[in-house]
């Protein structure tokens, strides 16, 4: 089985890339040097983003309306990177690619929320719809689109994401990134725009690109001297989770049928990797481009739209459009948002 792309829309613009530093390896030691496996599957590799004030307004500033309305879909994106697309560095595998689905206009409000739904507008409101945002970032020369929550951390900065949405793999670090919460609701306006100071991803998905591990954590900057916490409210986050269950994934996908506006979500059952190619789990979703980095939380509160993240959106198989796969979020993702609560 061939993997589908990871969900993101391009457009082409410029990007500057910065290599990783590598947490708790000896100065000049390669990753691939590490003798423990287990421990090489708990390291951290981070990059120091915008560190400044000036950084960061400079980055804010790249994001003008014109630049965020000219997201690509992602079957562009051998186009705009000239081959050398998002997932060059991967194991082994093929390059993936996302159909569209057809045939319906998927996404379309529901009267009232559902808990089996492979693709609705969520129109509830609740804190689903402050806590998720829009990313905005670059890489490879192109601009790019993605998903993300805040969630409850020390420092009240912390998003989670998918990892491809931070680093390009074994490639270069993603330049540009900014959350923008509530993006359906205007945020860029009411709520601010949040440029990343520090990235985390695992050493398994810098080394190789590990789908097990395409989990990213951004600890942001503040906007208007406020924390993003502090504006828009968190989401809980739990580590080693019983498998299985029921859970909502959200998202802004941006691919046809849908447009990127909206905030979208997906409800149903987990369910295992049925080509044993992961450990991740997989939910009914025909969700597309953008949503890739999209919470999927347990516990979900339809009232207050208040869950606990448990994982988010990050891959399909190119034979199977309507399952979307996310990895366990086991002691590795427990290692990174740790590091990044404190950044």
């Amino acid at each position: 089985m061939t993997l589908s792309t990871p969900l993101l829309a391009a457009a082409p613009l410029l990007a500057g890339l910065i290599g990783p530093a590598l947490l708790g390896a000896a100065p000049g030691q390669q990753q691939a040097d590490r003798p423990d496996h287990r421990a090489m599957r708990h390291e951290i590799v981070e990059h120091v983003a915008a560190r400044t004030t000036a950084e960061q307004r400079r980055v804010l500033d790249y994001w003008t309306p014109e630049r965020m309305a000219k997201a690509l879909p992602i079957d562009l994106l051998d186009t705009v990177t000239d081959g050398a697309g998002v997932l060059s560095g991967l194991t082994g595998r093929t390059p993936r690619h996302q159909a569209a689905a057809a045939g319906r206009d998927q996404g379309a409000p529901a009267k009232r929320p559902q808990t089996n739904t492979v693709g609705s507008r969520w129109i509830t409101g609740g804190a689903v719809a402050r806590t998720t945002g829009r990313v905005f970032l670059t890489v490879r020369g192109a601009d790019f689109v993605c998903s993300a929550s805040t969630v409850r951390s020390a420092n009240r900065d912390v998003v989670v994401t998918a990892g491809h949405c931070v680093k390009d793999g074994v490639g270069g670090w993603a330049a540009n990134w900014t959350f923008v919460p509530a993006y359906g609701m205007g945020g860029a306006q009411r709520f601010g725009q949040y440029a990343a100071r520090r990235m985390f991803v695992a050493g398994p998905w810098s080394r190789s690109g590990d789908d097990n591990y395409d989990v990213g954590m951004v600890a942001l900057a503040t906007s208007g001297g406020r924390h993003v916490a502090d504006v828009v409210g968190t989401q809980e986050i739990a580590f080693n989770p019983a498998r299985g269950g029921q859970v909502f994934g959200f998202g802004y996908p941006a691919d046809p049928p849908y447009d990127g506006h909206h905030l979208v979500y997906c409800a149903g059952r987990l369910r295992a990797d049925p080509y044993g190619q992961s450990r991740d789990q997989g939910l009914g979703c025909e969700m597309t481009a953008g949503s890739s980095g999209g919470p999927w939380m347990t516990t979900f509160d339809l009232a207050t739209g208040k869950g606990t993240i448990t994982s988010v959106s990050s891959f399909k198989y190119s034979d199977d459009q309507r399952t979307m796969y996310g990895p366990y979020f086991g002691d590795a993702a427990k290692a990174l948002f740790d590091t990044a609560e404190h950044a």
